[in-house]
């Protein structure tokens, strides 16, 4: 894995690309096409929504002064608009159902990126089938697959937290198992569980098989319950390592010796000094993708109108987050001890929404992040 020096830039300030020539929506041979030249690939996303009938496609770091040129009866009007901070959307309101055939972005050999979407007329009720929300995930640069970990909380002798009949153990696996589908759905991304049953694993052993799959990214998934008298919580949490808690992570594993490592790097004859130098560069790169990660998850949620805790962004000092070479982050789904969350824990709909949204907010940190180690290595 490479290790990319002084990586403490916030994918915000990557520079934006500029749209370096016309954005049109045109008629070709029976088909609607859209073009548009920008003077560098950026994380993007397309899909279909309804009420009323629309084609939206979704760039981070693009700068946009004029809304595209329409030049085809089958759009209605095209408007742009700042949907989050980076994020700006192209919106085009249909006159007419239509379905994306093709949707691509080309990097130039001067470095440049085109974007080119073929839409064809299709069925009203078709349309609204592709039009549910959430129902198109963001679309990824053709790259080497990103391998995803997730890891269900808790299991075997240690069931988490309890609400009834209801554990956190159970819950965190079957949520796992359908988030893992719904990536690999995508065909985009491959993705690990570290456990596909109902067993014990220890915490480290969590990490040793991310590691052991090579993994690019990893996700701890949980519930909490509160104590009756530590007061009321509710919605998605999502915690990262903070700064110190992970130069003292560092030092604890490198006096273990054993517990020190990196993915491709043997640090087993290495003295502290070494180990710590290491595992230090290794987080100048990973800690600030993990709060890119935790930023994009909470987004994701919360755009897709789930709730998200009153502070959803935290630091905590959790083991499986002290990996160095790996950006990590543990997510709090709810609180089994707020009946609004335990119902929504235990709800088929609620679940399919979360797990789409989540998809969502991962999908999009893995084209930010390609984003940002380009700009590292430039």
């Amino acid at each position: 894995m490479a290790i990319w020096l002084g990586a403490s830039m916030a994918l915000a300030e990557v520079e934006r690309a500029q749209l370096t020539g016309e954005a049109a929506f045109y008629d070709d041979v029976g088909q609607v096409r859209f073009g548009m030249k920008m003077s560098s690939p950026v994380p993007w996303k397309v899909w279909l929504a309804d009420d009323p009938p629309r084609l939206v496609v979704e760039f981070l770091n693009l700068e946009m002064d004029a809304s595209p040129v329409r030049s085809t009866p089958s759009i209605a009007s095209v408007r742009t608009e700042t949907h989050a901070p980076n994020a700006l959307r192209v919106i085009a309101e249909l006159n007419e159902p239509l379905t994306v055939d093709a949707a691509e972005m080309v990097t130039l050999d001067d470095g440049a990126a085109v974007l080119r979407l073929s839409l064809s007329p299709t069925t009203g009720a078709s349309f609204r089938e592709m039009a549910k929300p959430l129902a198109e995930p963001p679309v990824l640069a053709g790259n080497p697959r990103t391998v995803v970990v997730i890891d269900p909380g808790h299991g075997g002798r240690d069931p988490g937290a309890e609400a009834g009949e209801v554990n956190e153990a159970d819950l965190m696996l079957a949520f796992a198992k359908l988030l893992k589908a719904e990536l690999e759905a995508t065909g985009q991304v491959d993705v690990v569980l570290t456990r596909a049953e109902d067993i014990a694993l220890h915490l480290e052993a969590r990490i040793a098989r991310a590691r052991d799959a090579n993994g690019d990214v990893f996700l701890s998934l949980h519930a909490d319950r509160l104590r009756l008298d530590a007061g009321h919580a509710s919605g998605l949490t999502v915690y990262t390592l903070g700064a110190d808690l992970g130069a003292a992570a560092s030092e604890r594993q490198a006096e273990r010796h054993g517990d020190a490592a990196l993915k491709g790097v043997d640090l087993s004859g290495a003295g502290d000094e070494v180990a710590l130098a290491l595992m230090a560069l290794q987080r100048q790169d990973t800690s600030p993708r993990a709060a890119a990660l935790s930023r994009a998850l909470v987004n994701a949620v919360a755009s897709a109108g789930l709730a998200v805790n009153a502070r959803p962004e935290r630091q905590g000092d959790f083991a499986v987050l002290k990996a160095a070479d790996i950006p990590s982050v543990l997510i709090e789904l709810g609180f089994l001890s707020s009946p609004a969350d335990l119902a929504r824990l235990t709800s088929e709909r609620w679940r399919k929404e979360a797990i789409l949204a989540l998809r969502d907010g991962i999908l999009q940190w893995v084209q930010e992040d390609r984003v940002f180690q380009d700009a590292r290595q430039k």
